[in-house]
């Protein structure tokens, strides 16, 4: 609308106004202000409530059926999160606004109260209107099928916060009828007290900020926080806390900046290499594990798994004994086999063979140092896979074996005696 149109439009709404005015003095004097002013707040009223009915009931359902029909996700988006609804209302607010200083004048007392209280309603709606934009493009990026490692909620919870002082200060400079640069002038002085204040969420976004950088943490990754009682998947990081789903599906609640000052666990590593560690060992009865004599040894030839083992050392063996002419008579001359390492190289042929133990990835089974609860033979490989309840599957059956094959190696588990062998014990004197 070009300058000329507008003061012609003003110029014909002033015309209006005096010939109204004249007409209520003419028909009820002494009390025409006051009709006027009555009459003026009615029509702002029902004009007020027309263009409500019209934004939310014609307006907002035709640009749903509009956008509804396309494949863009933004515009649903939009409209589902109230951001039409809340722009809406900045306009209502901005057409009583400006209505009240066209019908009134400058110093009645009307139009400063209704002017005040329409600028906080826009105010208002006009920082929750921008709430409602940051929240869909939240949802619009953690929708998306490749997220960025950013902490996008604390960044965005940030903004808000900025948003907020700064609609604040706007809201009290209003109200005062001060320009709000005289505000901002004096938040020098309380700089200190506003530090304090906001200690936690600087700290979150700077520990945010450094999370993502450093690609510490994401949502989705395994956390594991003992100090906090934090030990599951990650689901929320926000501007001052980091929300841990655990596995037994608690709730821990972490301050983000605990994560730079103190240590943590993330098992992103173990997913990406797409294997769990087994670490774990069985104790063996030390007065068990003897050498190997004829009879065991031909028994144990049988085995798919130690064929090839037995041989390879029988035959150094024997390459010994040529080069070095010792008596095997007694078990201090020469080399032989004895039921642990066989049972250790066995082992280790099992888990070769195994479908579900990675082969690319560290496989041992070693021995550790002997203690007054037996030896420890410790099987230290990877699962293929990383799913918690198929790892523990796969775990257990191995130990399974383990356990059931001891016999076949004339070895036994190291196990404290009972109440039942003690009383056996007893029995048999």
């Amino acid at each position: 609308m070009s300058d000329s149109k507008i003061k012609s439009v003003k110029t014909l709404h002033g015309e209006f106004k005096e010939f109204l005015l004249s007409w209520l003095e003419t028909h009820v004097p002494g009390v025409s202000d006051i009709v006027f002013d009555g009459i003026v707040l009615l029509w702002i009223a029902l004009f007020a409530i027309a263009l409500h009915f019209f934004l939310h009931g014609f307006l907002r359902p035709l640009l749903e059926r509009f956008f509804g029909n396309r494949e863009q996700q933004w515009s649903g988006e939009l409209l589902s999160g109230r951001l039409f609804q809340r722009i809406s209302y900045v306009f209502q607010g901005a057409v009583v606004h400006t209505q009240i200083g066209l019908w009134l004048d400058d110093f009645h007392f009307l139009r400063r109260l209704i002017e005040t209280v329409a600028e906080q309603w826009i105010l208002l709606f006009c920082l929750l209107a921008f709430f409602s934009f940051l929240n869909a493009f939240q949802r619009m990026m953690s929708k998306r099928a490749h997220r960025i490692q950013f902490p996008l909620r604390g960044v965005l919870q940030t903004i808000k916060l900025i948003a907020s002082i700064f609609i604040g200060l706007l809201a009290i400079s209003a109200l005062m009828g001060k320009s709000p640069i005289i505000l901002l002038s004096g938040l020098g002085a309380i700089s200190a007290v506003l530090l304090l204040v906001f200690k936690d969420p600087i700290l979150g976004l700077v520990a945010g900020i450094q999370l993502s950088a450093n690609q510490m943490l994401s949502v989705g990754d395994w956390l594991e926080m003992p100090k906090y009682g934090a030990d599951g998947d990650v689901i929320e990081i926000a501007l001052t806390t980091v929300k841990v789903r655990n596995w037994d599906k608690t709730i821990t609640t972490i301050p983000t900046y605990a994560l730079i000052s103190d240590s943590f666990k993330n098992w992103r590593g173990m997913t990406e290499t797409g294997g769990r560690r087994i670490k774990r060992s069985i104790l063996l009865e030390a007065n068990s594990v003897r050498f190997l004599d004829d009879q065991l040894l031909q028994r144990l030839k049988k085995a798919h798994l130690l064929g090839a083992y037995l041989a390879g050392k029988l035959k150094e063996i024997e390459e010994d004994k040529a080069e070095t002419k010792s008596d095997a008579v007694i078990g201090l001359n020469g080399r032989r086999l004895t039921n642990i390492g066989t049972f250790r190289a066995y082992l280790v042929s099992y888990l070769k063979a195994h479908p579900k133990i990675h082969q690319n990835l560290t496989l041992i089974v070693r021995q550790l140092d002997p203690s007054a609860e037996g030896i420890p033979i410790e099987i230290y490989a990877f699962t293929n896979t990383t799913d918690w309840v198929e790892y523990e599957n796969i775990q257990s059956d191995i130990f399974d074996h383990v356990f059931a094959i001891l016999p076949e190696f004339e070895l036994r588990a190291h196990e404290a005696p009972t109440g039942h062998d003690v009383r056996a014990l007893v029995g048999n004197k």
